[in-house]
């Protein structure tokens, strides 16, 4: 019995592993396939801060300042609801450019920190829906 539990609980960790692995994969594709409004210059409040790190990816949730159509601000949302911006973390981020970080259909560019962290910015509010399919109909066969 014991065993599996443990067996459980060790499948359940690899998924939910697994599952963040690839939150940035998926919230890509959806992006690609279904495009994204243009991001406004105003504090959005729910973006999704996707870390890139040797073991994967980690995505946090966060918001963010957008000016001029980029990136100014970053901040990391806590557990308690509460919010820590980068430069209150003694970050400081830009692209490869040494630039304020552009955003390009809902998703920013690359963007790198003092610390060498390496991150974008998912603005998911700005995902267009799904397309709507027709429903189809079964015609009756005593016509």
């Amino acid at each position: 019995m014991k065993k599996t539990i443990i067996v459980l609980c060790s499948i359940f960790i690899a998924s939910v592993a697994s599952a963040q692995a690839d939150c940035f994969k998926r919230y890509e594709e959806a992006f690609t396939k279904r495009g994204a409004y243009t991001v406004s210059d105003e504090m959005h409040r729910n973006v999704i801060i996707s870390f890139f790190e040797k073991d994967g990816v980690t995505c946090v949730a966060g918001k963010a300042r957008v000016e001029n159509g980029q990136i100014v601000s970053i901040f990391i949302q806590y557990d308690d609801n509460t919010y820590e911006s980068f430069e209150a973390l003694g970050k400081k981020f830009y692209n490869e450019k040494k630039a304020p970080a552009i955003i390009t259909n809902g998703i920013s560019e690359m963007i790198y920190t003092n610390d060498n962290q390496k991150l974008k910015v998912i603005f998911i509010d700005k995902l267009k829906p799904k397309q709507k399919i027709p429903k189809s109909v079964t015609i009756p066969d005593d016509l």
